[in-house]
């Protein structure tokens, strides 16, 4: 059985891993070419695990891709067989930074407040 992949999206209809993405796809097109790969194989239950996905505690989890920077997907699951994508980021460490993981938590609770009963 597959998953979705969904796109978090802002009260006000912003879509902010979406804005990410195209920002990617105008800067870096082989890594936006691979972070879309990516987001498809997460359908996969397979791919829930490393080296493409990564769990980082508290329900969230790391889409992740290795090029010229790290670029990493944030997402966490929701019922149904669906992976809500929350937060896009790229930079040169191995760790996400601390205010990303709290952008990504904060917009899991949101859409948790707004979507689950």
């Amino acid at each position: 059985m597959e998953f979705s992949v969904e796109f978090y999206e802002t009260v006000d209809g912003r879509s902010p891993v979406m804005e990410f993405l195209e920002e990617l796809r105008r800067s870096d097109p082989p890594d936006h070419a691979a972070v879309l790969r990516g987001l498809v194989k997460l359908r996969n239950r397979q791919n829930h695990r490393e080296p493409l996905s990564k769990a980082l505690g508290d329900g969230l989890f790391e889409l992740r891709h290795v090029g010229k920077l790290n670029t990493r997907v944030l997402w966490f699951f929701v019922r149904g067989r669906r992976i809500i994508a929350v937060h896009g980021i790229r930079n040169k460490g191995q760790a996400v930074p601390m205010r990303d993981l709290d952008t990504a938590r904060e917009r899991m609770r949101d859409w948790q407040n707004r979507f689950e009963p």
